[in-house]
């Protein structure tokens, strides 16, 4: 299985690094993905953008480290996201690369424009990503050039690498961060064996970030979720489905 997990800011996959980090475990392919560098936050001042790319990209490789994940940055600007096609088609084709079986980003209500944003664009991808003329776009909408042919064919230049995206077109999960207004049914993850995983990440960016909360208070709020699902430690989802899968028993 291979899953994308698509958020505006670094530390946003706090939410579901327990998740991210079990399917790891099991052997999953799992790429981290931010739309954003989170350059705005207040701990950067007046550094550069240079600088916080840097910051930001040794972010993501100690989570993703962490997790056992490859991980992507876009650069599309910190509340700067507009939800616009050419944002959801760079996504598009890294979903071609990539080729999901299941997408996690945030709910759609969410006050922050970027994490709205990022939902929107998300879910858009999946479409863009199964039309191959759509996902082979240069800028522009013009299409890209075909393939190199090196035996003398003045159409691409020799040599010129110019690799073509196959279309994504399996069905993909679209699994969104819980909303309580969300119409959509609820999954729970038991994130028991990977907790620590998870606690060590909401670490790492309370550090970052100077938050005002304790190591005790994340992990309640995993057992929190438990509760509610029967299980110690728990992350919280909503499937973009009309129902859930059908089960062989009830519980």
């Amino acid at each position: 299985m291979r899953i994308m997990a698509v958020f505006a800011h670094p530390d946003d996959e706090i939410g579901c690094a327990g998740t991210l980090a079990k399917h790891a475990a099991r052997g999953d392919e799992i790429m981290l993905v931010w739309t954003t560098l989170g350059e705005l936050a207040s701990q950067f001042g007046d550094t550069s953008h240079q600088e916080v790319t840097r910051i930001r990209r040794e972010h993501g490789a100690w989570v993703a480290e962490k997790i056992g994940a490859q991980y992507h940055f876009f650069d599309m600007g910190d509340s700067r996201m507009t939800g616009h096609r050419d944002e959801a088609l760079q996504l598009a084709k890294l979903y071609a690369g990539f080729r999901p079986n299941a997408v996690i980003t945030w709910s759609d209500d969410h006050p922050h424009p970027d994490h709205r944003m990022t939902a929107k664009i998300a879910f858009d991808a999946v479409t863009l990503a199964r039309i191959p003329k759509i996902v082979n776009e240069q800028g522009g909408g013009q299409p890209m050039p075909p393939a190199p042919d090196l035996s003398g064919d003045d159409a691409v230049e020799s040599g010129e690498d110019v690799r073509r995206l196959e279309a994504w077109r399996d069905p993909v999960r679209f699994y969104q961060y819980f909303a309580p207004a969300s119409p959509y049914p609820e999954v729970f993850v038991d994130i028991g064996d990977t907790l620590d995983t998870a606690a060590a990440i909401a670490s790492y960016y309370r550090d970052f970030y100077k938050w005002q909360w304790t190591d005790e208070l994340f992990r309640e709020g995993r057992a929190g979720a438990g509760r509610l699902a029967g299980v110690k430690h728990a992350e919280r989802f909503n499937l973009r489905a009309s129902h859930l899968r059908a089960r062989d028993f009830l519980d």
